[in-house]
């Protein structure tokens, strides 16, 4: 380890995800502690002017130095954290400042490689950083990411992503994973393997990883919609077939077929696998129940269905997916 120090900015602005923030550095403090050496990171917030930023969170933050200020070195990482709003649709939206965006701009042309945290993607993005890169974000911003900025290969599924010198991560706790990265590209993996056991975490997971919150919750933009999507969460164990669901909303299933399509994104069937997969796993956190029996309340009919339907929705097993997140009590 005998490079020096490297400089990583933390870009800091009102309502700004505390978690984005706070997140990487401790990640970064345990190297030292690990190492015992000097070298490492040095770690800085930087805002637009000096004064305290509030997160949105409500806690206030106080940066190191400025933007401007920042721009006059060389930066090794620009960590770029999110912010969201709700519409009035009670929809999540990723909100851009273009004063934000103007600097995340212009500070990472000054550094070597940069890092988007949860839905700083959409920074990035705004940005012209991600313009045709695959990129991630939190999945209940990924639509929109798509449809705002169509040169981004946006893909929801991963943890995080890396193209060239641009990193992208997922929500919230993904920003540990992500962090976790950038020190094993630096240090290896060994030194990011003892970081992460200092943080209770799983074992460095890779970035391929699905995010496993399984988004089976997006709005509803008709009552007609949110009934039927009732209706399978009251009948996951069943068989639920595509004339079920369209005898209960009075429609062909041609038209309801059109109905998921233009409301949720999505095909009935992938929506019916994507709510049991949820209800599995919520199961295989919270309870002791045999694999047939997760499989039979879900609805899934059979553990070979229901391994399979994990394989592809969260590229893992249920019994893995249950040793990693089982929840104690």
């Amino acid at each position: 380890m005998s490079v020096g120090r490297r400089f990583i900015v933390i870009m800091l602005f009102d309502g700004v995800d505390l978690l984005d923030v706070t997140g990487p550095p401790e990640v970064f403090a345990l190297l030292r502690r690990e190492t015992g050496e000097e070298t490492g990171y040095e770690v800085v917030l930087a805002a637009e002017a000096m004064d305290p930023v509030t997160t949105a969170a409500g806690v206030r933050v106080l940066p190191d130095l400025t933007f401007a200020e920042a721009s006059r070195r060389a930066v090794d990482t620009l960590l770029v954290p999110g912010s969201v709003g709700v519409d009035e649709e009670r929809r999540v939206r990723a909100l851009t400042d273009p004063a934000v965006v103007a600097w995340v701009r212009t500070l990472a042309g000054r550094s070597r490689r940069v890092a988007s945290v949860c839905v700083g993607a959409h920074l990035l993005a705004a940005a012209g950083l991600l313009d045709g890169r695959r990129a991630t974000t939190h999945w209940s911003t990924a639509q929109q990411l798509a449809e705002e900025h169509p040169a981004v290969e946006v893909d929801a599924d991963p943890i995080f992503i890396r193209d060239g010198g641009v990193w992208t991560g997922a929500g919230i706790t993904a920003c540990l994973d992500l962090s976790l990265a950038l020190v094993a590209e630096d240090f290896g993996e060994a030194v990011a393997l003892r970081v992460a056991r200092q943080l209770v975490m799983y074992l460095k997971r890779p970035g391929g990883q699905s995010q496993f919150s399984v988004p089976v919750e997006p709005v509803s933009a008709t009552p007609r919609m949110a009934g039927l999507r009732h209706v399978v969460a009251e009948h996951l164990a069943g068989p639920l077939t595509l004339a079920d669901l369209a005898r209960h909303a009075h429609v062909s299933e041609r038209q309801l077929a059109r109905i998921f399509k233009a409301e949720l994104g999505m095909t009935p069937a992938a929506y019916l696998e994507a709510a049991r997969v949820e209800a599995a796993r919520n199961r295989l956190e919270t309870t002791d129940d045999t694999l047939d029996r997760v499989a039979s309340a879900c609805g899934f009919g059979s553990v070979d269905t229901l391994i399979r339907a994990f394989r592809r929705k969260l590229d893992t097993t249920p019994t893995e997916y249950r040793s990693r997140f089982r929840r104690s009590g």
